[in-house]
């Protein structure tokens, strides 16, 4: 029998899941109907590839773990990405105030563009020689309801004349084929049936910009305006992310009815409307560097493929072909790496052949799915037009308690720790439960909650110097 393992999809998903299957195949084939870049650059089968992106360290965790002889931390900070810590080298203004920057750094996060980090990633997974990228488009699955026995692909005729279709055979095929994944109609053709799927839509629109990072401001510490999910008004938020090449992204979204508008001086008014207008203010007096870009692409979708009836052998769904998330929340490429390092564990315990391998995998990747969809689509059904869902009373319940969270955050480290440990997917949602948290809550803030950003006097200065809205 082959021990041939198949990836659809050469995204970081993709890419991820191969490394996580190199030592237990023979070969591990990625199949991508994309024209790939050659460098770090924007791609268009990415639609979100323009606007911010985070890597958690959850997630750099579970990269780390399936690249250990390249460490992608290592690599992606000499390739220009910035490692922001999140108790002291960000500023976040929040539905219940400020946050402080604590002595203690807690978790860290890398801040790139998202086309940096896929080409370092895909550069250090294909120094395996067992993996290989083919340019082809998938068109269904091979085998039984019971295993699927590898795949159905449309490749272009050497005279170009048309296409031909054939079928490669796998032990095991991952689909990480994104947003865009046909695993639904594909497992129907096996005659496999009975999937549940959920989608919650706010309407979030996205609209990014680059700018130069002014002199004098490139240790400036990432600055967020969240959205309030709780006013009865639609959310808008704006960041300021530094990537590598001196520059700062500043993406801002807005759900429906709220949406920011594409024309430059439309963006930066939107960044002066926001709950306090600190982007803004620092923006405009930055070089803009390209055009406003929007994208669309932003609901939460989940495919229960833990729960269907019967799941055949030889078949995992990963990244977001199982779940995508508002990116707002910056869960979806930690969620990918989590899944795939859950398979690269259990691929080295038993092997591709291993029995009901397909099944376990589908429902530990379940796990990290679970946790980021709870925090995006408990924060999504607030905003008022959001379709797919409504507050039902255990959302109450919980929004109370992270609402007195976050207000606790504002003034206790303790609170702030585990919010940060939670957010960035360290630690499960029962870290919110632990008896020193719940005391946390319990206590509330210590320290009065801040008038105004929790900037240095150096910090202070740049900000002034930056200003040309006449704010004081």
């Amino acid at each position: 029998m082959t021990r041939r393992a198949v990836v659809i999809g050469a995204g970081l998903a993709g890419m991820l899941a191969a490394a996580a299957l190199s030592d237990a195949a023979d070969e591990v084939i990625v199949l991508e109907r994309d024209d790939l870049p050659d460098g770090p650059e924007h791609r268009k089968g990415l639609p979100q590839g323009r606007h911010a992106h985070l890597l958690l360290a959850g997630g750099l965790a579970a990269m780390e773990d399936l690249l250990p002889a390249t460490s992608p931390r290592r690599l992606l900070l000499d390739a220009g990405a910035h490692e922001i810590s999140l108790g002291s080298g960000m500023i976040g203004h929040t539905s219940e105030g400020w946050y402080r920057r604590w002595r203690h750094d807690g978790p860290t996060m890398l801040a790139c563009s998202r086309a940096l980090l896929d080409w370092v990633i895909r550069t250090a997974v294909l120094d395996h020689s067992k993996i290989q990228i083919r340019q082809a488009q998938v068109t269904g699955l091979t085998g039984t309801p019971g295993q699927v026995t590898g795949v159905r692909l449309s490749t272009s005729s050497p005279s170009g004349s048309g296409s031909d279709e054939t079928e490669l055979e796998a032990a095991l095929v991952v689909d990480a084929g994104g947003r865009g994944s046909r695993i639904t109609h594909w497992l129907e053709q096996l005659g496999v049936s009975g999937i549940t799927e959920r989608t919650v839509d706010s309407g979030l629109v996205n609209a990014t910009r680059v700018y130069r990072v002014p002199e004098g401001a490139e240790r400036f510490p990432m600055t967020i305006v969240y959205a309030d999910p709780y006013s009865g008004r639609p959310g808008r938020s704006g960041m300021i992310l530094p990537i590598e090449g001196g520059r700062w992204m500043v993406s801002l979204a807005g759900t429906r009815g709220g949406e920011p508008p594409a024309d430059p001086d439309g963006f930066l008014r939107y960044t002066l409307d926001l709950p306090d207008p600190i982007v803004g203010r620092l923006i405009s007096g930055a070089e803009p560097l390209t055009d406003v870009h929007l994208s669309r692409s932003t609901h939460n979708t989940r495919r229960y493929l833990e729960k269907a009836p019967h799941w055949p052998e030889g078949l995992v769904v990963l990244g977001d072909a199982l779940a995508t998330f508002n990116p707002v929340y910056g869960q979806g490429m930690s969620v990918a790496a989590l899944g795939a390092r859950f398979l690269g564990d259990e691929v080295r315990d038993g092997g591709l052949a291993s029995p009901r391998l397909a099944r376990r995998v589908q429902r530990g990747a379940a796990r990290s799915v679970e946790a980021a969809w709870a925090m995006a689509v408990g924060q999504d059904v607030w905003y008022p037009d959001t379709r797919g869902g409504r507050p039902t009373a255990a959302d109450r319940v919980v929004t109370r308690y992270s609402r007195r969270l976050t207000k606790a955050a504002t003034g206790s480290y303790r609170a702030a720790a585990a919010l940060w440990d939670v957010s960035s997917l360290v630690s499960g949602p029962e870290r919110l439960l632990h008896p020193t948290t719940l005391l946390a809550v319990a206590n509330g803030s210590l320290l009065p909650p801040l008038s105004e950003p929790p900037l240095s006097s150096v910090e202070r200065g740049i900000l002034r110097g930056l200003d040309r809205t006449g704010a004081v």
